[in-house]
């Protein structure tokens, strides 16, 4: 684009002095002809922009973590922990889930971009965490094939803390959660559906926030929480918690959608 617009410049100057442009003037006085580099059609360009355009709504969505980026408040999650995870399984790292993108987390990231055949950064972009999570989502096989089906369904694990969300019987994204603890408080088992929807709820119960809440079985509901910095680390009351931003996340997909809901696996 610098080129034409530096053409056109030249062009209008040449035409202010009185010169046709097919016949200016070289330093060395010989006559020679402009040829000016056109830009790429429009609908190239516009193509190419919806290419590398990027949101949260989309399938396999997380957003980029990079070196020095950490988990520092369960309100300023850049999803370290999770990606260390996710490279954990997928063979490339195995220095834990610490929560701070240092040398060791850089180079997993690498190493699993070299295998992928990705661009070669260090840097967990959107492309980058589209081929691990679509990798890394755990116990596949044992999915019931209820989620499997047309329309909307979020299923948890609650043996490998995990949410995978399906769309006419595909996995459109995955979460690291929590479920209840074991006992009074586990979060039940069996099918269902969301029933009520809250962007800013309040427990009165448990005198706890839980944006982006979405109910499925009475009290029971997917939500933001306001604990967790470690899906691995304690439980709920019953409810399936999630990183703030990742309620936030299935909220913006789903909230105008009928979601049905399955819970299996075994406590943990």
């Amino acid at each position: 684009m610098k080129k034409l617009l530096g053409v056109i410049s030249a062009t209008a100057c040449v035409v202010s002095m009185g010169v046709a442009p097919s016949q200016a003037a070289t330093p060395g006085g010989a006559r020679s002809a402009i040829t000016p580099t056109l830009a790429p059609p429009a609908s190239s360009v516009a193509a190419a922009a919806r290419r590398d355009r990027f949101s949260l709504k989309d399938r396999w969505a997380r957003e980029t973590a990079r070196y020095g980026d950490s988990d520092s408040s369960v309100r300023s999650i850049e999803h370290v922990k999770e990606l260390q995870y996710r490279l954990t399984w997928a063979g490339v790292y195995n220095s834990g889930a610490v929560g701070n993108f240092g040398p060791r987390t850089r180079e997993g990231v690498r190493t699993y971009q070299r295998r992928e055949k990705l661009r070669v950064t260090g840097v967990a972009t959107h492309k980058t965490w589209a081929h691990l999570l679509r990798d890394t989502v755990r116990h596949r096989g044992r999915i019931p094939s209820i989620c499997k089906t047309d329309g909307w369904h979020a299923c948890y694990d609650r043996r490998m803390h995990q949410v995978t969300l399906w769309h006419g019987g595909r996995i459109h994204n995955t979460w690291l959660v929590r479920g209840g603890a074991k006992g009074r408080y586990e979060t039940r088992v069996g099918n269902s559906y969301v029933y009520y929807r809250n962007i800013d709820h309040y427990s009165q119960l448990y005198d706890s926030p839980m944006p982006y809440a979405q109910f499925f079985d009475g009290g029971q509901a997917y939500h933001g929480s306001s604990y967790m910095m470690d899906p691995f680390v304690g439980h709920s009351h019953g409810c399936v918690n999630m990183y703030i931003e990742d309620a936030r996340q299935l909220w913006k997909v789903t909230s105008n959608k009928y979601l049905k809901v399955t819970v299996y696996g075994a406590w943990d």
